[in-house]
């Protein structure tokens, strides 16, 4: 069995574990979230922790129940603590403002972009050129974000653009004559 497999996975007070026949769902304060199983995988709780089992040792089951146990770690922290991703506009004129289940930003283009915040994930921006994107699914969180950076990813000449708050933009030397 797969190493990261065998490891328990600890549910925090709180937090509601159910299994359905090939599928699992996990309750907490930040929200509900569900994950369909493949077959031969199952998951079984032994008081507080949760342990994944595959049916046999094949190599894609395997592989699928160490897979399968992150999925639902990721899913008992998104339930418990939530994910977030910062991002971060830098340029002249560059800023972003939300507006109900839009996020509005001037990014230097000769029109307005408005991307509509899809259910699930909450975005805010604490200044003009901060923008935070969280949320229980830390999938859909990191998806919103690069769909948010994707607008106007980071030049390597000057570093304008929407970065991640920890990205690090090297930047290239002008030409040289």
């Amino acid at each position: 069995m797969s190493r990261v497999a065998k490891k328990p996975i600890e549910l925090p007070k709180g937090v509601e574990f159910k299994a359905d026949g090939g599928a699992v769902t996990v309750k907490g304060a930040k929200g509900s979230l569900s994950l369909d199983l493949r077959d031969g995988i199952g998951v079984e709780q032994e008081e507080q922790n949760l342990v994944v089992k595959s049916g046999d040792d094949s190599r894609k089951l395997v592989a699928m129940a160490g897979t399968t146990r992150a999925l639902i770690a990721n899913m008992v922290v998104g339930v418990s603590q939530g994910f977030e991703r910062k991002l971060e506009l830098r340029g002249v004129g560059y800023r972003a403002s939300t507006q109900g289940n839009k996020l509005n930003l001037t990014l230097g283009f000769s029109h307005p972009v408005n991307y509509q915040i899809p259910e699930g994930v909450t975005v805010e921006t604490p200044s003009q050129t901060e923008v935070l994107v969280k949320g229980a699914d830390k999938q859909k969180v990191g998806q919103v974000a690069a769909e948010i950076r994707a607008f106007r990813p980071p030049e390597p000449y000057k570093g304008k653009g929407v970065r991640y708050a920890d990205e690090r933009v090297v930047i290239k030397d002008a030409k040289k004559k």
